[in-house]
């Protein structure tokens, strides 16, 4: 039995109710008492703590989770080529002129987050291009959605019959069918263990964010299985909490064959990206006339996934961007309802990613039968307004983009993520920009983002016994180097996001800052 008593800090609890508290006991990896004094705890039976805490004034929080985080991904683009921010063609291609120095003639390139709609010219770089910056090797781009690709002519040669796929464009820009076939020659081409590096640089990058747990969205069109192996190998071994989820339609043979899945959801993907003009739209997109989109899979489709996943006992979901594809989704989870019952289908949690542009009669169905919105808030925050890209893709419709505001009061639960690679492991800045959202009315308050981005999280993955530091949950939290819990209210996200200190996850020290530098936090 193991007792730690924390005192002299600042406990943000996360619960609507309840006073203020400064000291808080774990016996076994739960949390048995928070408040003010702790010798009247002590005096009550917990007098000899094997160790006591003096957070110094320190604020104290329960742990984010990231309900939708792609982990080898984000891994390979923390050891790799990073793209994010590049601000023109020219400059990928010398970053990638630049990363090609010293590697091999056969070395296979993957890099990540190039976003067009920030460049003054969009124009993409072509296979052409790549060949010279890259000196002929294979090179593999992925757009920061990863609903599209533009990769060298000595990696397409290598995939017989390419040039016939839907998605195939002879520049080399790839999507759909096209980069789907790329994916097993990149598994293929990938050294060995660099799954395991990719997976273990991700978790412990979010551990020192005070992300005690996460939730992987693999599934075959993301990596192969052995990714999935990898993270939960190395999560286990660093000891952050995973949800893991396989994107498979009716891949319920997957379910006895790879372990620990909590469903068949993630991004299995009902429709693509606005980036990448591939979600599913009700309407043409606005710079690209008579063009709507992608619908990937039929509402009887998903319907028979659902029923099967329900069944199955485990939680169905989908990648869902457009108003379209929303709506197929929405008949669908009525046809499972018809079939199963309200109740049966409720008390599953289902879940769906991003559901970024739904309708108001899509919300109601959500609403109705408990499917839960996995949201990314920093795709507004970096693509929402009058002058980004959802309104350069979209006209006037980028402001009925992740409506916040509207899902919560309908009743729908909110869990965040942040998509990394294609948004940045930053949880506060994320619950930042839902409160500071850029579609006036769909902002939500300090407390409603926090708890979507720490108890909601939990919810989403069916555990109702953590998310808050309440007596007999778990003790999963998070220690910060500031005295109160931020402003989110404050304008600027330089004024919230701060350092992590800590994070423990069910008693377990997974992340603890260098002792010179925490400042008293011993």
């Amino acid at each position: 039995m193991t007792r730690i008593l924390l005192r002299n800090g600042v406990i943000h609890t996360g619960l609507a109710t309840g006073g203020p508290a400064s000291a808080m006991a774990v016996e076994d990896g739960r949390i048995v008492w928070t408040g003010t004094d702790p010798t009247v705890f002590m005096r009550a039976g917990f007098a000899s703590p094997d160790e006591v805490v003096d957070l110094d004034g320190r604020l104290i929080t329960p742990a984010f989770v990231d309900s939708h985080v792609h982990v080898v991904e984000t891994g390979e683009q923390i050891l790799g080529l990073d793209l994010v921010g590049a601000p023109s063609r020219d400059a990928v291609l010398e970053k990638l002129a630049t990363y090609v120095t010293g590697l091999t003639p056969d070395a296979l390139v993957i890099a990540q987050g190039w976003d067009e709609s920030l460049w003054p010219d969009p124009t993409l770089p072509t296979a052409a291009e790549l060949d010279r910056a890259s000196g002929g090797r294979k090179v593999y781009l992925n757009r920061i959605d990863g609903h599209s690709a533009v990769v060298s002519s000595a990696l397409m040669t290598e995939v017989p019959g390419i040039t016939g796929l839907v998605g195939w464009t002879p520049d080399g820009r790839v999507e759909r069918e096209a980069l789907r076939a790329l994916l097993p020659l990149l598994t293929d081409l990938t050294p060995a263990g660099d799954a395991e590096r990719g997976a273990r640089a991700a978790l412990q990058s979010m551990a020192a964010l005070g992300i005690g747990a996460f939730h992987d969205n693999a599934g075959p069109d993301i990596g192969p299985e052995s990714d999935l192996t990898a993270v939960q190998s190395e999560a286990a071994a660093i000891g952050l909490h995973g949800t893991y989820y396989w994107g498979a339609h009716l891949g319920f043979d997957d379910l006895d064959r790879l372990d620990d899945l909590s469903g068949l959801a993630g991004d299995l993907s009902a429709d693509g990206s606005i980036g990448s003009r591939s979600a599913a739209m009700t309407s043409d997109y606005a710079d690209l006339a008579g063009h709507r989109g992608h619908a990937y899979l039929a509402p009887e489709q998903m319907a028979e996934h659902i029923i099967g996943c329900t069944r199955r006992g485990v939680q169905a979901g989908f990648h869902c961007i457009g108003d379209q594809a929303i709506d197929n989704i929405a008949r669908a989870f009525r046809l499972a309802a018809r079939t199963l019952g309200r109740e049966v289908v409720r008390a599953r949690r289902h879940r769906l990613e991003h559901c970024e542009l739904p309708s108001p009669a899509a919300i109601e169905t959500f609403a109705d039968l408990g499917v839960i919105a996995s949201v990314q808030p920093m795709f507004d925050g970096l693509w929402g307004g009058p002058d980004r890209m959802y309104a350069a893709r979209l006209g006037e419709r980028w402001q009925e983009m992740n409506p916040f505001r509207t899902l919560l009061d309908a009743g729908v639960r909110l869990a965040f993520g942040s998509d990394s690679p294609v948004t940045p492991l930053d949880p506060w800045a994320a619950v930042h920009a839902a409160v500071h959202h850029r579609t006036p009315g769909q902002g939500i308050t300090p407390a409603e983002a926090f708890a979507a981005h720490t108890a909601g999280g939990w919810y989403a993955a069916g555990i109702d016994d953590t998310g808050t530091l309440a007596v007999g949950q778990r003790a999963t939290y998070a220690v910060w180097d500031r005295t109160a819990f931020p402003d989110l209210t404050a304008p600027d996200v330089a004024d919230v996001t701060t350092a992590c200190l800590q994070t423990v996850v069910d008693g377990r020290t997974v992340f603890e800052k260098d002792r010179s530098e925490k400042e008293g936090v011993r």
